[in-house]
């Protein structure tokens, strides 16, 4: 696995044939998307542990749900406009084994954790964060493209399909976590009172 994800990170596009013909990997990149959210979302919202604890680990919890799910939806929605508009040939499954071995990028966002030391850091990982968001879409566009079978024209459209309804997703998902951080904050208040 090591060497697949490897070869994500240096962009080998032949990769995302050996995992779309590769139907035992299914699980695997399930498994990699539910690993890189959590990842992903403990770096992001490590700036919340100067404030409230609780909010973090309920923002890290209820991303990661959001992350995954909405993986899944664009992966769904990819797949299916590729089949709709364009007479692509992919299943969902292989969807999901080229699009899940892509995610790994994401994992960058664990160089958030940095802020724990000082929050004047993100202006270091915020950069690089934003380096390897380009870097995960131009992956995303590669494996993608592998699946579907299309001409980029068309596989740049279907991603962009895909990602619109992923980001529709994190939108909502960002603002019931907005309710948590309110929530969690709430609480440790009350805790905090009662001692």
């Amino acid at each position: 696995m090591m060497d697949r994800i490897m070869k994500v990170f240096t962009f080998k596009q032949e990769v995302y044939k050996e995992v779309e013909d590769d139907a035992s990997f299914t699980q695997t990149a399930w498994m990699i998307v539910a690993v890189v959210a959590f990842l992903n979302q403990l770096g992001s919202n490590a700036a919340m542990v100067h404030f409230e604890g609780v909010s973090w680990v309920l923002s890290t919890i209820g991303g990661t749900i959001f992350a995954v799910v909405g993986f899944g939806v664009g992966a769904f929605i990819i797949s299916w406009a590729g089949k709709t508009f364009f007479n692509a040939d992919v299943t969902f499954e292989e969807m999901v084994r080229t699009l899940g071995l892509a995610y790994v990028w994401n994992v960058i966002g664990f160089l958030g954790i940095i802020s724990l030391v000082g929050p004047r850091l993100t202006c270091v990982t915020g950069p690089i964060s934003f380096v390897a968001g380009i870097a995960g879409l131009v992956a995303w566009f590669l494996a993608a493209k592998e699946a579907l079978d299309l001409e980029w024209p068309e596989t740049i459209g279907t991603v962009m399909i895909g990602w619109v309804a992923s980001l529709v997703i994190s939108m909502i998902a960002a603002a019931i976590l907005g309710m948590f951080g309110i929530a969690g904050y709430g609480v440790s208040s009350v805790l905090r009172g009662l001692r």
